[in-house]
């Protein structure tokens, strides 16, 4: 039996695993090797690593770990959960079965991309999320924002950080005529008819085409997809979760404990502000709260 399973092999997972390791505990790190961010080419705002490809950083982070005798990295899909501090047991699609005393769920999200052409292409790349991983290589050009939510009219004020000239796409959206105004205030072109496709080159944004045939060149778009876990794990613990803008996400108090003892969450699956920073100190956190509920 491990002292912690670790669901999830990514940005939060590993780290979390980097600490347990040093703790000299036994660890084993479960992981599909679908991290969320392989589409993009690399991540930003990363102490000592800016601009490095994510999958480099998780190569090298798998390969670190290999020196700590007690980590060990296993592929496989966690499918079903049973037990309680002390005797957790996994099971995997591939039928291989886990035992631990705490688990830590690092699972991640994963991102409902909407079915229009050119969108999944450009994902990562210049159809982005965040300008503060991807907005550099993108600034004083023209950018638009594909509307989810009221969330996305806060968007122009932040990325005026960027670029002057933004374009909002409400795709169908109706927004009240206070923001409306507001919004040209600022010298933001609405276009409220619904976008047709992303016209792109190997994933390089070059405009959007809308129903009507209305066409705006554009170098980057900003969209927020609906997301949603990557297991159902947090559903069959029962665990306590709450909505997101565009998701839900699992609640988390002090050193990233869940609602259920011995049970701990970390990166996207634990916060609504995505990112490798905060992924690996919240994997940091669980770590050590985990090997703190064994040491009493």
């Amino acid at each position: 039996m491990d002292d912690v399973l670790i669901i999830g092999g990514s940005f939060a997972g590993l780290t979390a695993a980097m600490q347990l390791g040093r703790a000299r505990r036994q660890v084993t790190v479960l992981d599909t090797g679908l991290n969320r961010n392989r589409y993009a080419q690399s991540a930003h705002n990363i102490f000592g690593h800016d601009g490095t490809p994510p999958s480099d950083l998780l190569a090298t982070a798998r390969q670190q770990l290999t020196t700590y005798p007690t980590v060990k990295l296993a592929h496989g899909r966690a499918e079903t959960v049973s037990g309680e501090p002390d005797e957790f047991t996994v099971q995997t699609a591939e039928g291989q079965s886990f035992s631990a005393k705490r688990l830590i769920l690092a699972y991640g999200i994963v991102d409902e991309f909407p079915p229009i052409p050119g969108f999944a292409e450009s994902w990562g790349k210049t159809v982005i999320h965040c300008p503060f991983c991807h907005g550099y290589e993108v600034a004083g050009k023209p950018w638009g924002l594909l509307y989810s939510s009221p969330m996305s009219l806060h968007g122009p004020v932040l990325y005026s950080n960027w670029t002057d000239d933004i374009t909002l796409i409400l795709d169908g959206h109706e927004i009240i005529e206070a923001e409306r105004h507001k919004l040209e205030q600022r010298n933001v072109r609405i276009l409220d008819g619904k976008l047709r496709s992303i016209e792109q080159n190997n994933g390089q944004v070059r405009g959007v085409t809308m129903e009507d045939g209305t066409q705006v060149a554009l170098a980057a778009l900003y969209a927020h997809p609906q997301n949603h876990p990557s297991a159902s794990l947090h559903e069959q613990l029962g665990l306590e979760t709450k909505s997101t803008p565009t998701g839900s996400m699992i609640v988390v108090g002090d050193m990233q404990a869940t609602s259920k003892p011995g049970i701990f969450a970390a990166g996207d699956l634990s916060m609504p502000m995505h990112s490798v920073t905060f992924a690996t100190n919240s994997g940091s956190l669980a770590a050590m709260g985990a090997l703190q509920s064994m040491m009493v």
